[in-house]
């Protein structure tokens, strides 16, 4: 029996989906709400990013690939900043929805792009062996937060997204690299 990563990744979507509603409507669960959220998407980004992106590149999805990374950069910054903030700062409810939108359009282009790429161009028994290799990798990664990323993590993100050179670059700037890359998106 497998687990096809294309239904836990989406599994994962609806989950956070459901989490941005409850941190919208529910206020006062934020305290315990958003370190929920903010490690649920850790961990699933972190995840795709070392098994499911670089078997999607293998398989042929490469521009889809390159800019969902790109999202997954940009989300992490926002990330960041959202887990730095106080819930009752009066500019959290910006940075929280910037967030959310992020999120929810990189959501949006990947379950029509890329996962249905991965449906056509992958056998089932290698959806499901990166089922168990996601699901794997994102438990490791529970508890992290968006700062929390390695050098090597940060070389994946680069080989991801198309940005060579990265092994050559210190962590601080090729950190800077991906996120100039984002912003250029």
């Amino acid at each position: 029996m497998y687990v096809n990563v294309v239904d836990l990744i989406m599994n994962d979507h609806r989950e956070l989906e459901r989490i941005f509603e409850q941190v919208r409507t529910q206020p006062d669960q934020r305290p315990t709400l958003v370190p929920v959220m903010i490690t649920l998407l850790t961990a699933h980004s972190r995840a795709e990013e070392a098994e499911v992106y670089p078997a999607a590149l293998e398989a042929g999805i490469a521009d889809d690939v390159e800019h969902s990374q790109k999202e997954h950069i940009e989300a992490d910054q926002l990330a960041a900043d959202v887990a730095a903030s106080d819930v009752d700062a009066p500019d959290f409810d910006e940075k929280l929805q910037k967030l959310i939108d992020a999120v929810t359009h990189h959501v949006e282009e990947e379950e029509s792009k890329v996962l249905p790429g991965m449906r056509q161009a992958m056998s089932v028994e290698r959806l499901g062996e990166l089922g168990r290799s996601f699901a794997a990798s994102r438990q490791q990664h529970l508890g992290e937060r968006p700062a929390d990323v390695t050098k090597a993590e940060l070389e994946q993100q680069a080989a991801n997204a198309g940005i060579s050179g990265a092994s050559s670059q210190s962590k601080a700037d090729l950190s800077a690299t991906l996120k100039d890359a984002a912003e250029d998106e």
